[in-house]
């Protein structure tokens, strides 16, 4: 630990050979591909359910993802961005989930309409 700031706040730094090894992480290794989703698993078998089940399954998962959109977007508020590479990747970063959580919430409303 680097520091403690007010309200307990800690702030961390990397050491060199934790640099080195956050360097060769991204460069060096392959990402884990998650191979299964829960949310689809869940939609594959809606099937079981009524359709209004379903439906309701799918308004739930949308409404889930709208107030996952609007909590970084609140979040975004708060952050006191910077011109440093932290601010820029983590705007990238923020960036991807808001996209990903309107998709999800757009295709939920779509497959919604999808069930008879």
């Amino acid at each position: 630990m680097a520091a403690e700031g007010p309200r307990g706040r800690k702030e961390y730094a990397l050491t060199e050979e934790g640099m080195a090894e956050l360097r060769h992480w991204p460069t060096e290794t392959t990402p884990q591909r998650n191979t299964r989703s829960e949310i689809l698993l869940r939609v594959f078998f809606l099937g079981v359910l009524t359709p209004g089940q379903a439906r309701t399954h799918l308004a739930e998962l949308a409404d889930m993802s709208a107030q996952g959109e609007e909590s970084l977007r609140r979040l975004a508020e708060f952050i006191d961005w910077d011109d440093d590479n932290l601010s820029s990747h983590g705007r990238i970063v923020l960036e991807y989930g808001l996209r990903f959580n309107a998709m999800r919430r757009e295709w939920a409303e779509w497959a919604a309409g999808q069930i008879a």
